[in-house]
């Protein structure tokens, strides 16, 4: 069977490099890693690619990065369409994204739970029918003074944060091979050892 795995983010340059497009930029780090290339998929309304981590051995899983190609608040549609052309179930699905409760740089993974506000989990649970699929929660930290999270998480990464993206792109998308070759409770004992 095929894994599912979504980075969720808006389409378009003008987005490319805001908070809220971070699970997209773990996605693309993926398949650059096991030499992926996206292309549209059909009428799913994404972007995919094919890539089999940890090579070709036997112990070697498949799976299918995805990339909606709507807007985040409408994730939903296209990550349902993707799981029924797949043949996942929904519990199956594992789905990379920005989060405001966690500060900048920490990793979480957890399976299932409310959508904390952000309307592009809200609409996949709502498309899948469950909230039970696994999440891989990328922090951003909370915005500064009064700035609206919705404007905050359309902004690009401070000069600061910049500097350690790279490293916490590379640190999501380690958890996400955590999570598709040791499954879900190892990789979580690995990425919240420090909690």
């Amino acid at each position: 069977m095929t894994a599912l795995v979504v980075g969720l983010g808006n389409p378009g340059p003008e987005y490319a490099q805001t908070r809220h497009n971070v699970g997209q930029m773990v996605a693309d780090e993926l398949a650059r890693r096991w030499s992926g290339s996206f292309s549209s998929l059909g009428r799913t309304h994404a972007q995919v690619a094919s890539i089999r981590v940890g090579g070709v051995g036997p112990s070697s899983v498949s799976a299918a990065l995805a990339k909606p190609m709507s807007y985040m608040n409408l994730s939903g549609g296209p990550v349902s369409a993707l799981a029924k052309y797949y043949g996942v179930a929904p519990a199956d699905v594992m789905v990379i994204h920005d989060d405001l409760d966690i500060p900048f740089g920490a990793i979480r993974l957890k399976r299932g739970g409310g959508s904390g506000g952000h309307n592009g989990l809200k609409d996949v649970s709502k498309a899948l029918d469950i909230p039970d699929y696994v999440r891989v929660r990328v922090g951003i930290g909370r915005p500064p003074g009064r700035q609206a999270p919705a404007d905050f998480v359309l902004k690009p990464f401070t000069v600061t944060e910049r500097k350690e993206l790279d490293l916490v792109v590379a640190l999501a998308a380690d958890a996400v091979e955590d999570v598709l070759m040791k499954g879900l409770a190892e990789a979580q004992q690995r990425f919240h050892a420090s909690d």
